[in-house]
């Protein structure tokens, strides 16, 4: 399995490329992200065993994103079979994908602990919130989570589409992540600005403004976020894994 190593370019253009799947069919994706992001949310509320639950199941659910969104690409019907290609033939295999995914998020809360000198707590009884120290402790937290979110963004697809065992899937995507730092920096750099910059700009104008002005601003972008650029995130899986594996260049 060779993984291409990409112009930097190329993380902006796999936000580009996602658009336009995004663009051909709205309401599919935006509904299998909706799915998504409930089957997250549900799971996670389940007493004791959901934070458990949960990294065995990301990999089948991230799957079915990705063969919606590849389904929509090629123009094709988008039915049962489709959405669930890979998942029932090598569902063994991600769940085991799944058992090294939780391995990896006990890792990062273990080293997280380690490097706070215990839990993170920023709020508790008689405590109050501390701006500066809880950005300072979601920075290291998201530091020492790198090496796994690289380990973990193209191992689902590897598992599924091209049957690659569960470990070499999770070495494979390291690697490609790894040799690919320069497109993902400037795919986390454009996704901010998308995501956080350019809200917090118009919302500050807008309460310069009018605070009504800027209530209605912030539901409006909510609603986009929620139900434009999360999707258009999640596809970005999809076309970043079929640029750097398939070479199928993105938006070029």
């Amino acid at each position: 399995m060779q993984a291409r190593r990409l112009p930097a370019r190329h993380g902006f253009l796999w936000l580009i490329a996602s658009f336009k799947i995004f663009r051909s069919n709205p309401p599919l994706v935006t509904a299998l992200t909706m799915g998504y992001m409930f089957v997250v949310v549900a799971v996670n509320l389940l007493p004791y065993i959901g934070p458990f639950l949960l990294p065995l199941a990301l990999p089948s659910l991230i799957v079915v994103l990705a063969n919606g969104c590849r389904a929509i690409q090629r123009g094709g019907g988008v039915g049962s079979i489709a959405l669930t290609f890979g998942v029932q033939k090598r569902r063994v295999e991600l769940v085991r994908l799944g058992g090294l995914h939780l391995i990896g998020s006990l890792l990062i809360l273990v080293a997280s602990a380690i490097m706070e000198g215990g839990p993170i707590t920023l709020v508790g009884p008689g405590k109050t919130v501390d701006e500066e120290e809880m950005l300072a402790a979601m920075a290291r937290l998201m530091v020492v989570a790198l090496p796994v979110v690289a380990a973990f963004w193209f191992a689902p697809l590897l598992t599924a589409w091209d049957e690659v065992a569960p470990m070499k899937a999770v070495f494979f995507s390291f690697v490609a992540s790894w040799r690919n730092w320069r497109a993902f920096a400037v795919y986390g750099l454009a996704a901010g600005v998308i995501a956080v910059a350019v809200p917090f700009i118009l919302l500050t104008t807008a309460s310069a403004v009018s605070e009504s002005l800027a209530h209605v601003l912030s539901i409006s972008l909510k609603m986009v976020l929620i139900f434009v650029v999360a999707p258009i995130m999640m596809a970005s899986v999809f076309v970043s894994y079929q640029d750097v594996f398939h070479g199928e260049a993105a938006g070029e």
